[in-house]
């Protein structure tokens, strides 16, 4: 067979050549916008030509600060097409883990969007290795700022060459990207994505058994293009010429319904956190929604009770997902075989809850005390995985000796496997909840909570027992119209028939809001810090 590299111009050329009248449909600050892929093929040959004017050469880092638009859809093809290594940077993080990351990476060239340039002036002096800013606006001037060298996106570009062409021999196994956990826990960890591993993820997201993303798609990417490549959805509507509407910046749940139903969107991507603000507009509001054939949801657990009314109350399909940073991301989705359409809803609803069967290219295996788990769905183990878009290491950090070992990556997530084999999430390992010796799945629990109709968000924590050790503890934030009308006697009336006595939660705790990551998780870490506050409060 013909061994011809796997390298990203090829995806962009694509585009260009097989589908210049397709779309993309940019939401920026001055409203929406329309390019068809000729234009885009052009403006990223042109920006790719500047870069290369302002010094960056193959192997240098170049940064991105900015939302999900048209800008940022360029910056994806014309850094790594052209050599360069393409980093998004996760533009909620503190100014702190900026500043490292920016560092650590080495960026040569910032591309911020113009409402962010005050964060990289708060952090400016700091920076080691930055030599350009490029800020990218809809404005004919840029605002005033401390930034320098700084230049205008949009004037570089009329200044640039349209007849650039990427270079022929870029090796597949070189960077073409990177980004940084969202840090949870110390500094950020930087995975590097390889020109082949972007591709064959992006090969992957269109198989009929996975997202099946194609031509005939209407795609938007809710999920940050800071968070690990909007999930390699730019990657792969470009690739295959699938129409692509990108949401821009401060969106809200009513703005992301209007243009599910103005653009005829088929698929999006999401957290949970999403999903719940949409679905909370969707029962307020009216809404055609007809177009989606799936939401696609990960970053955390789905809630049974979030799938059932997307699908029963709305008749939206729902597909639940899995993965991280560290595998590009998509590892196992929740798509039912074919024999199992004949179950009952309530047994489909059991199997969509959970993250589903790994994707085709993967291997697997769940590690527990005692070796690789029983295929039963109900002992637990730690997830392991490889594959080639599973990264092999983190970028210049200690932590790869823990996290990767024997050509595998431990993703620090526990799970469970049933004998059909679809994943179901159990926790984090740092989350898990240990009483008397006995495993509790904070997720379990959270799932449970959110089933209630009364309840809009829970998360449940560990807190630290004389005699168990830990206890579970749960914060529940409540849908408006339920505050101040329902009690923890309620809520625990609905856990007991479904949980062991040992399982339910010491407290149940109502918040006004529970504590986020930048990507939209619950940070746990923060809430097992307030849960602490309030139990002592409680006692004195």
């Amino acid at each position: 067979m013909m061994q011809t590299p796997l390298t990203m111009p090829q995806m962009i050329k694509r585009a260009e050549k097989f589908f210049p009248k397709k779309q993309v449909i940019s939401r920026t600050s001055k409203g929406i916008q329309r390019f068809t892929y000729k234009e885009i093929a052009l403006r990223t040959r042109k920006l790719a030509d500047s870069l290369q004017k302002l010094g960056v050469k193959r192997g240098d880092k170049v940064g991105t600060l900015a939302w999900n638009h048209h800008r940022h859809l360029e910056a994806y093809f014309a850094i790594p097409c052209s050599g360069a290594v393409l980093h998004t940077i996760n533009i909620r993080l503190s100014p702190h883990h900026i500043s490292f990351i920016i560092n650590h990476a080495e960026d040569k060239v910032l591309l911020i969007d113009s409402d962010l340039v005050p964060l990289i002036e708060k952090v400016q002096a700091e920076l080691k290795t930055v030599q350009a800013y490029i800020i990218m606006t809809d404005e004919k001037e840029l605002p005033e700022t401390t930034l320098s060298p700084v230049y205008h996106y949009e004037k570089l570009l009329l200044d640039a060459d349209a007849n650039y062409e990427y270079p022929d021999d870029l090796d597949e196994n070189a960077p073409a990207g990177m980004c940084y956990t969202s840090a949870t826990t110390g500094n950020p960890k930087g995975v590097v994505y390889s020109h082949r591993g972007i591709v064959l993820h992006s090969m992957a997201l269109g198989l009929s058994d996975t997202t099946g993303v194609s031509e005939k798609d209407i795609a938007m990417p809710v999920v940050p293009m800071f968070h690990v490549n909007a999930w390699g959805l730019p990657f792969a509507a470009v690739w295959f010429g699938t129409t692509l509407v990108m949401p821009g910046p401060y969106f809200t749940p009513k703005l992301l319904a209007e243009l599910i139903e103005q653009e005829k969107v088929t698929i999006t991507a999401g957290v949970p956190t999403i999903w719940l603000g949409l679905l909370k507009e969707l029962d307020e509001g009216n809404y055609d929604m007809s177009s989606l054939r799936a939401v696609l949801c990960g970053g955390a657990a789905a809630p049974k009770g979030m799938i059932s009314a997307f699908e029963q109350k709305h008749g939206i399909p729902f597909m639940h997902a899995y993965g991280m940073t560290e595998t590009s991301p998509i590892v196992v989705i929740s798509t039912l075989k074919s024999y199992q359409e004949e179950l009952s809803y309530e047994e489909k609803l059991d199997l969509k809850a959970k993250q589903g069967i790994l994707v085709p290219g993967l291997e697997m295996k769940v590690v527990g005390q005692n070796g690789e788990v029983k295929r039963d769905g109900k002992e637990m183990g730690e997830l392991a995985v490889r594959g080639p878009w599973i990264a092999s290491e983190y970028y210049k950090d200690e932590w790869t000796n823990e996290a990767f070992r024997d050509g595998w990556l431990y993703t620090g997530d526990v799970v469970t496997i049933d004998e059909e084999g679809f994943v179901k999430i159990v926790d984090r390992t740092k989350d898990l909840i240990k009483s008397g010796g006995e495993w509790i799945s904070s997720v379990d629990l959270e799932n449970a909570l959110m089933a209630h109709e009364a309840v809009f968000e829970a998360a449940v924590v560990a807190v630290p027992h004389e005699r168990w050790q830990e206890r579970p503890v749960a914060c529940v934030v409540l849908k408006d119209a339920f505050k101040g009308k329902t009690a923890k006697e309620e809520l625990y009336n609905y856990l007991q028939p479904q949980f062991a006595k040992w399982w339910l939660p010491d407290d149940i705790i109502f918040l006004e809001e529970i504590p986020k990551t930048s990507v939209g998780k619950f940070l746990k870490r923060e809430l097992r810090e307030q849960v602490q506050k309030i139990i002592c409060k409680k006692i004195k």
